[in-house]
């Protein structure tokens, strides 16, 4: 590599941080950050495949996917040290396999995921505090060589992203939470008018807002909010 051709990819990568930056630091939701990341590599790297798992407690779940996915994101899972994923996950370490990537000893075949037949795989983690928080994985179908500039961009979006992931994932547990608390709540509320207007006790009041759900064909959290509309409107509370 000539001197010329150094400066101009040292300052090409230059841009690539502080576009990375500026694009993570505007993210606010986990599903952001992921499509983020995808199109940060898409730009950056030709690929005919890139997937993003994130850990989520002791498994590695397929949260994002350059290709359609949709029956497999956020169902499809592998443990820590289960294939090349896995192994990468477990020892923070990058793997980079030019061709045959399904004869290496670590492989494991998914048999929903057409990618597993892709001869090239490059594998980085994504760490946050030297914590592994996911994976990024690059496939080719044909046989690919991986430079060492290549490498070395795709684990620096691994180094950066860990923390704005990890946040975003928290946040999203959080809000999670929130949702199930602010159900909880509604429910309560509803069964208890329930109890007061049908003279019954908790048990049945519960099984009368499931009768009604069923009956009516939407969740039980409309059918809760709709007998507090109609008890408010009753009172004028």
């Amino acid at each position: 590599m000539d001197y010329l051709t150094k400066r101009i990819e040292d300052s090409q990568d230059v841009e690539f941080l502080h576009e990375i930056g500026s694009r993570m630091a505007a993210a606010d939701s986990l599903d952001s950050i992921l499509q983020h990341i995808l199109d940060f590599i898409s730009d950056l790297v030709r690929c005919d495949s890139c997937l993003v798992y994130v850990l989520e407690g002791d498994q590695l779940v397929l949260s994002a996917s350059k290709n359609p996915h949709a029956d497999l994101l956020h169902r499809l899972g592998l443990s820590l040290g289960q294939g090349i994923t896995g192994w990468v996950a477990e020892h923070r370490q990058t793997v980079a396999i030019t061709c045959h990537a399904s004869t290496d000893t670590r492989f494991r075949m998914f048999h929903d995921l057409p990618e597993d037949l892709y001869e090239a795989f490059l594998s980085v983690p994504i760490l946050c505090r030297g914590r592994v928080v996911g994976v990024i994985n690059l496939q080719h179908r044909q046989p690919h060589h991986h430079t060492e500039r290549e490498i070395r961009l795709i684990t620096t979006i691994g180094y950066l992203v860990g923390a704005e992931l990890e946040l975003a994932r928290i946040e999203t547990e959080k809000a999670e939470m929130q949702r199930q608390l602010e159900n909880r709540k509604l429910m309560e509320r509803a069964k208890g008018i329930l109890q007061r207007q049908l003279s019954v006790d908790e048990e049945n009041a519960y099984l009368t807002l499931q009768k009604l759900s069923r009956q009516k064909r939407k969740p039980m959290r409309e059918i809760a909010e709709a007998i507090i509309l109609g008890e408010e409107l009753r009172t004028g509370t």
